[in-house]
């Protein structure tokens, strides 16, 4: 793959990635400043492919050298250029990082599943408590029992058994 084809690929995952999306569910410091650092370090190296790796090698104008310097010369560097065969780049990077992105891609949506259920929960705990704070002046002890009768259970026992907390 040409060093264009890799800065286009890249600039265009770049596009793909949400990090406003992401930034949004780190909830410690440590983690956001890991996060800031990760997208510096991917933005420096997009930028780099972008404006290094993209341009393609500017084509040799051999004429313009044979007429200064003289055909037999010159001859010789086009011949030595032409036989010049860079590698490819094989990526055994991506294949070997892949699963273990992908493994944590898993296990971010599955906290952002768990920490929905969370935010639910905690939001009818607080209506909840609202609801409570509004009617603790008018509510009466078998009201607050209907919702709680795990301590209406409680107080029957101790009752019961004669036991006055002392």
């Amino acid at each position: 793959m040409s060093g264009k084809k890799v800065a286009d690929v890249a600039f265009k995952a770049s596009k793909s990635i949400d990090w406003d999306g992401m930034a949004k569910m780190l909830v410690s410091d440590e983690a956001r400043r890991e996060f800031y650092n990760l997208r510096r370090a991917f933005d420096e190296v997009n930028t780099t492919l972008q404006t290094k790796f993209s341009l393609e090698p500017e084509p040799v104008d051999w004429e313009y050298y044979r007429k200064g310097i003289g055909s037999r010369l010159v001859d010789m560097y086009k011949e030595a250029y032409d036989n010049v065969e860079i590698p490819k780049y094989v990526d055994e990077v991506t294949p070997e990082y892949k699963p273990k992105f992908d493994k944590l891609l898993v296990e971010l949506k599955e906290a952002e599943q768990q920490s929905l259920k969370e935010s639910e929960r905690l939001e009818k705990e607080i209506a909840d408590v609202q609801e409570l704070k509004k009617k603790l002046s008018t509510m009466t002890a078998d009201e607050y029992f209907a919702k709680h009768p795990e301590l209406k259970k409680k107080f029957d026992d101790e009752i019961r058994n004669d036991y006055w907390g002392y």
